[in-house]
C-alpha cells in the first residue's frame, strides 16, 4: 500500500511540512491592512523558495497563485491578487503547500486581521477546535469516519455548519493521495487508517449555511449566504498509539509541544 510511508519517506516529508509551518508563520508576521493578496502571495514564495522548496499549488491543475489567500466569504482557493486588498476587519485563509526531497506539506490557518469582532474570533476557534477534536480519535486501526463525526459534531454543537463539498486527503509524493478524509459523516465508517499514513485534516467551517458555490474564476469558494468561513488544516503522521502534527511553525510548537511536530495519544 504505498500510502502508507516508509520511515524514510517520513523523514523526507518532515523537512516539506516544517517549510509549510513556518511559511504560514511568516505569513501571520507580514499580513497587514492596506496589502494585496498578491503583495502577500510573493512574501510567502520568496520564503518558501529561499529554503528550496517549491510552492505546490503553483500551477497545480492550473492554479495561478503560490498559495491560497481566500477572504471573509471566500471557504478556499482565493485567487492571490494586486488589486485585492486586505482590510480592518478581515479574516483571510492562508493555505499553503511545499515541495521539496519529492514531498508535500499541505496546511492553513485563518488569521484575524485588525478589529474583528468576537464572533468571528469564535468562528475562527471553533474551526481550530473541531481539527484538534477529529485529532482525538486518530491511531492505528481507527477510521476516517471517527475524523469525520467528531469534526461535525463540534462544529454543529457550537452552532455553525461545516463545509461538506471540500474536504481533507492524504498528502505524500502527491498533494492529493488516498484517502479523502471529509469534515462529516459517521464515526466508524471511511477508509481504515494505518501506522504511518500521513493525512491533511482540514475543517471549512462557515457562520451560517454549509452551502457554497464556485466563482466565475472557475477556483475560488464562497458561501452562498456571503456569510463568513474560516478554514484550519494541517498534514499529520498516523502513528501506533495516536498521531503527530507536521506542519506546525517553529513558534505553534511551543505551544503543543516540542521536537520536529506534536505528538498527541
Amino acid at each position: 500500500m504505498s500510502y502508507i510511508k516508509s520511515d524514510k519517506e517520513i523523514e523526507l516529508m518532515r523537512e516539506a511540512c516544517k517549510i509549510t509551518g513556518n511559511a504560514l508563520m511568516v505569513a501571520k508576521k507580514n499580513i497587514r491592512i492596506g496589502m494585496s493578496t498578491l503583495e502577500l502571495d510573493n512574501i510567502v514564495r520568496d520564503y518558501i523558495h529561499s529554503c528550496g522548496a517549491k510552492c505546490s499549488f503553483k500551477n497545480y491543475n492550473g492554479y495561478p497563485g503560490n498559495i491560497c489567500i481566500s477572504i471573509n466569504e471566500e471557504v478556499v482557493h482565493g485567487i492571490p491578487k494586486r488589486d485585492k486588498i486586505i482590510k480592518d476587519g478581515d479574516i483571510v485563509s492562508v493555505d499553503v503547500g511545499a515541495y521539496i526531497n519529492g514531498y508535500h506539506g499541505d496546511a492553513c490557518r485563518t488569521l484575524a486581521v485588525g478589529n474583528v469582532s468576537k464572533e468571528d474570533l469564535r468562528l475562527i476557534d471553533v474551526t481550530k477546535q473541531s481539527f484538534f477534536e477529529g485529532l482525538k480519535t486518530i491511531k492505528d486501526g481507527s477510521f476516517v469516519g471517527d475524523i469525520s463525526n467528531a469534526v461535525q459534531t463540534y462544529v454543529e454543537s457550537n452552532g455553525f455548519s461545516i463545509v461538506r463539498e471540500l474536504e481533507g486527503h492524504g498528502v505524500g509524493r502527491n498533494l492529493h493521495e488516498y484517502p479523502s478524509v471529509p469534515n462529516f459523516g459517521k464515526a466508524g465508517g471511511g477508509a481504515k487508517l494505518y501506522k504511518n499514513m500521513t493525512i491533511a485534516i482540514e475543517p471549512m467551517v462557515n457562520k451560517k449555511s454549509h452551502k457554497v458555490w464556485m466563482l466565475e474564476d472557475d477556483w475560488t469558494i464562497v458561501t452562498q449566504d456571503g456569510a463568513r468561513s474560516a478554514h484550519y488544516e494541517n498534514s499529520v503522521l498516523v502513528t501506533e498509539t495516536g498521531v503527530e502534527i507536521l506542519t506546525l511553525g517553529d513558534e505553534e510548537k511551543e505551544e503543543y509541544g516540542t521536537g520536529s511536530g506534536s505528538k498527541i495519544d
